[in-house]
């Protein structure tokens, strides 16, 4: 056990649960937000359901990322913060505004709380989202030193994990004081579901499982076991070395026909829907005129975005699972939750804060 505690916001979501889990068992105090206090019993049970034998002591504290309300009360008696909580739709909204504003403003709404109340180091989690992207294609890895260009046609996501990084560096070196700051940029992130709110990542393994892609677009992405995340943020959270520096989190490169096929050859029968055909990039190309869901593929349509995390493995010491594991682990879990029949009825969707 130690005496320090630890806030992790959104503690309701995909990562933000496997970061207090991770925190649990390295023996730390844990407290996390969550937008309505009526979610505490829901993120209790997914904690339990982890194995965790601590879930019972985690406290917990209604804040909302686009108000003032609540964030002192949360930062009180913390010594570190891991800012998970960002809004994370399955499709791009209608106004840009309405993901980047709660992002940015929410990031700085944390940190100025974190200052205020004395807190020593907050962890953010970005994303690759705010390295990779806008781009001209290259077959050299993406790292740390990379920034996505914003005036190059991204995702609106992109936009708001852009600008809300930028705006924490930004704050930590004009008004921070001593506030230290690492941030971690993680690729997709897959591994083991905890409950019906997962992440969306996660909704592409469901699709597959569930028959809903009967072909597959030809992209790819990087990937990462959440479980693996978690461990980086821990690391970035004690480690001197971490203190005003960016960690690429990614395990390797998939595409979506060797994550099916991953999935296929781990758990067999169960499987039997996942579809292995892939679809022509302009068959694509011309869905994407009528479907969100499409518009979403083009950006990887031949883009691999290739990505390293060598600076993480040589600076912390961090090991991650391979992506094929990620995978797997991630089709498990839907499988031993139900969630497949639960997306059928509506009864589980993707967590809106990764």
């Amino acid at each position: 056990m130690t005496s320090e505690q630890v806030l992790v916001t959104g503690g309701s979501g995909f990562l933000g649960a496997h970061c207090v889990v991770r925190l649990l068992d390295d023996g730390y105090r844990v407290r996390t937000t969550v937008r309505s206090p009526e979610r505490a019993p829901a993120v209790r049970a997914m904690l339990a359901a982890s194995g965790s034998s601590r879930a019972d002591s985690v406290s917990f504290t209604a804040a909302d990322l686009t108000s003032d309300r609540g964030w002192d009360d949360a930062m009180t008696g913390c010594d570190r913060v891991l800012h998970v909580a960002s809004p994370f739709p399955p499709t791009n909204p209608a106004r840009e505004d309405d993901l980047i504003v709660p992002a940015r403003e929410g990031t700085l709404r944390v940190l100025r709380a974190a200052r205020d109340a004395g807190v020593r180091r907050v962890v953010v989690t970005s994303s690759f989202a705010a390295i990779g992207y806008g781009h001209a294609p290259t077959d050299i890895p993406y790292d740390e030193s990379s920034w996505t260009e914003l005036s190059n046609g991204v995702t609106t996501y992109a936009k708001s994990k852009t600008l809300a990084e930028r705006a924490a560096w930004d704050f930590v070196a004009n008004e921070g004081k001593d506030l230290e700051l690492s941030v971690v940029n993680p690729t997709g992130i897959f591994g083991p579901a905890l409950g019906p709110d997962y992440g969306t990542s996660i909704a592409t393994i469901v699709q597959l499982l569930g028959g809903a892609l009967p072909r597959l677009p030809k992209v790819s992405a990087g990937l990462v076991d959440v479980r693996d995340v978690a461990d980086l943020h821990v690391r970035a959270m004690t480690d001197p070395a971490a203190v005003g520096e960016r960690f690429l989190a990614t395990a390797g490169q998939m595409t979506l026909r060797e994550m099916a096929l991953a999935i296929r050859a781990s758990l067999g029968e169960a499987a039997r829907r996942v579809p292995t055909g892939t679809l022509p990039d302009w068959v694509v190309r011309l869905a994407a005129l009528f479907d969100a869901s499409a518009r979403q593929a083009l950006p990887m349509l031949g883009r691999p975005h290739r990505a390293t995390s060598d600076k993480a493995r040589r600076v912390l010491g961090w090991q991650p699972r391979t992506a094929q594991e990620a995978v797997t682990a991630s089709a498990e879990s839907v499988l031993r939750l139900g969630l497949i029949e639960a997306a059928t009825t509506s009864g589980a969707r993707p967590a809106r804060r990764s």
